[in-house]
């Protein structure tokens, strides 16, 4: 797996074909990697399965591993515990993409996933540009994704990486522009009265405040429905704050927790345990496809579904 470097300014990315992974993001004058990631590309067919890589064709976990749709029942690939996470086994995290253009700050690549991939109907079509950029102040990656169907489909790709600002990030101050969320049960699938008010919750990060030590698998509920790009988080440690600005409905916020507590060797100096990074995931709501009272989550034939995700590091 040969990586793919983009060049900006003072900041350095590695890419992969496989899963379209960020495997390493660096800037000058910052002596550590602000993303989680291995070295050896093969690390993430194994203990790295999705880190840095985009996930889907839905991200997140459908219920049962099952849905029905316009009268047709489908049975997807239950890969955990009893749910479909990520797309399963033909997850586009586990795929070879094809990489199309690059440019010095930025990588074009496209992926097919075949009808009946994991369980899922239909022929999907992704497209992603990664751009790169770096102004001597603040670095932002932006994840842009495009997708098409012949058949009517659950689509919901996002970019699955870890940003590693230093230290453990219970301690960092998040924000999160949000004041509903879905809670789940012990599964990861969201619960039948969700989403539910973040008010009077450990979930309520309308004020910045330390992520803290509990544990955080939840998706956030941003909107009813895509909307042009906005900032809906941040992240602050003592000396860096990452924001995210994306046209999503939903933002899974997560810490790592299935990580070992003794943690893997990843990058030079890094440990992947829980808390040494934080995922900020773009997306749908989980369980979309079983849920008519969350937001549409089905892509049609004829429709372009698109998403944009920015990830913006700058100084605290």
């Amino acid at each position: 797996m040969e990586p793919i470097t983009l060049q900006s300014g003072r900041a350095r990315a590695r890419l992969l074909r496989f899963g379209a992974i960020l495997q390493d993001l660096r800037v000058e004058g910052i002596d550590r990697p602000l993303v989680l990631g291995h070295p050896d590309p093969a690390a993430y067919k194994d203990s790295f399965a999705h880190v840095g890589a985009v996930v889907g064709r839905f991200a997140n976990r459908i219920a049962g591993a099952r849905f029905d749709l316009d009268g047709t029942s489908y049975q997807l690939d239950a890969n955990d515990r009893g749910n479909c996470l990520h797309g399963g086994s033909a997850a586009a995290s586990l795929q070879d993409w094809t990489l199309t253009r690059t440019t010095e700050d930025s990588a074009m690549m496209t992926l097919t996933l075949p009808d009946g991939a994991a369980g899922f109907p239909g022929r999907l079509q992704a497209w992603l540009r990664i751009t790169l950029n770096d102004d001597g102040r603040r670095t932002s990656l932006d994840f842009d994704l495009q997708a098409t169907c012949d058949s009517p489909s659950p689509c919901s790709l996002t970019h699955h990486g870890y940003f590693a600002l230093g230290g453990d990030a219970g301690d960092q101050l998040l924000t999160v522009h949000a004041d509903r969320y879905l809670p789940v049960d012990g599964t990861g699938i969201p619960l039948p009265d969700a989403p539910a008010p973040v008010f009077g919750t450990r979930f309520d990060y309308r004020q910045p405040r330390p992520l803290g030590r509990d544990g955080i698998d939840h998706c956030f509920c941003l909107s009813d429905g895509d909307l042009p790009m906005r900032e809906v988080a941040t992240l602050q440690s003592q000396d860096l704050r990452l924001r995210v600005m994306t046209t999503a409905a939903g933002l899974q916020i997560y810490d790592g927790g299935h990580f070992p507590a003794h943690g893997i060797p990843a990058h030079k100096g890094q440990l992947a345990r829980p808390r040494a990074a934080v995922a900020f995931e773009a997306q749908a709501w989980p369980d979309a496809p079983n849920r008519p009272d969350f937001p549409n989550a089905i892509l049609r034939p004829g429709d372009i579904w698109q998403q944009r995700t920015r990830y913006e590091i700058e100084p605290a």
